[in-house]
């Protein structure tokens, strides 16, 4: 060692601890589809990498993509925890009950979960509030329609889902009174081939407005074939659905997991159920097809606002069941606690929850 060499390693060894670097924090990810699903995935990596671009070096993440929900979930989340990542996003429903296990398993890791509901020390919830999107998407379509008929591809009967056939419903009847929504359940979030049947079947059945909890452009493409209404679900979709495109619900992680990663590097982490919706920018509706008259345009709009400024909430009563059981008093909203376990249709839908 030369006396230059050695004199710099001195120097170095006397540094402060903050002096010198940091390892970066790992953040790892866990999703359900693939990341070019155009949909739930793809806008959950898009927040994966608004996370690396706001904090560079700070933050090294890593993900892993197409995890079925239960046995294969618990195995990726345990891989991720044992190769020592500080944090891990999971953003399934069907992920709930394997992170939860694993979070037991390693309580100095900081865990979240997406759209469920059982929060630990060190696991915490969150989700996007698309309902308010879907009231949006009830009162285009509800405009639009020449059928009186909408469609909607719907997942897995989950609350989630659930809430949100009825906030399409309740936003279309409110300025369509002759409103009819149709309900294909696919029971997946991502296949292409099994979104664009289900679209066309919906459409054989009269919907000339079709609306997706799946993950792909798929009936966006189907509607714009035979010339229907189609929106975009999870991104910003427009870009696949030419004159179908009526609007796009856009879920903006970005916000949420640059805060979350902050506030776990501050030492201010606890853990919430978090509800992010339009007002919060984690919820955004895009594209609105300028095929709308001045007046149908005006009328989107002022719902938008309406729920950009925390001025209105789509679940207010008085709201009846199917069995016109009355749900909710007038003038009360329903909490979150009560929309996460939400499994009844609201009154007038004709579809039931078993087909």
């Amino acid at each position: 060692m030369t006396l230059k060499s050695g004199l710099l390693l001195a120097a170095i060894l006397t540094l402060p601890v903050n002096a010198l670097a940091e390892d970066p924090m790992k953040v790892g990810f866990v999703y359900v589809g693939p990341i070019g699903d155009h949909g739930w995935s793809y806008q959950h990596d898009q927040g994966r990498l608004a996370l690396e671009d706001h904090f560079g070096e700070k933050v090294a993440t890593t993900y892993v993509e197409n995890v079925s929900e239960g046995a294969d979930a618990e195995r990726t989340i345990r891989r991720l925890a044992q190769a020592g990542n500080d944090i891990i996003f999971t953003t399934s429903f069907g992920f709930m009950n394997p992170t939860a296990r694993v979070a037991k398993e390693y309580p100095d890791i900081t865990f979240l979960h997406a759209t469920g509901y059982k929060r630990d020390e060190n696991l915490g919830t969150y989700l996007s509030v698309t309902y308010e999107g879907r009231y949006v998407t009830g009162t285009a379509a509800g405009l639009v329609t020449e059928t009186d008929t909408l469609g909607y591809i719907a997942s897995f009967p989950i609350p989630e889902v659930i809430r949100d056939i009825n906030a399409v419903y309740l936003g279309a009847k409110e300025v369509n009174p002759d409103i009819e929504l149709k309900v294909v359940w696919v029971n997946t979030w991502f296949d292409p081939a099994k979104e664009a049947d289900a679209a066309n079947a919906l459409m054989d059945q009269g919907a000339d407005v079709i609306i997706q909890h799946t993950d792909s452009p798929a009936p966006l493409i189907a509607a714009d074939k035979r010339g229907n209404w189609g929106v975009g679900q999870a991104s910003d979709m427009r870009g696949f659905g030419g004159d179908a495109h009526l609007l796009s619900v856009v879920n903006n992680w970005g916000p949420y997991y640059i805060d979350t990663v902050q506030s776990v590097m501050d030492g201010t982490w606890e853990p919430a159920d978090y509800w992010g919706g339009m007002s919060e920018d984690t919820i955004e509706v895009v594209g609105l097809s300028d095929r709308l008259s001045g007046e149908q345009q005006e009328k989107v709009n002022s719902v938008i606002d309406a729920l950009n400024n925390d001025e209105f909430h789509p679940f207010i009563g008085p709201l009846k069941d199917q069995s016109g059981k009355l749900r909710v008093p007038a003038g009360v909203s329903m909490t979150n606690e009560e929309l996460a376990v939400m499994d009844w249709y609201v009154e007038g839908m004709t579809a039931t929850l078993s087909e």
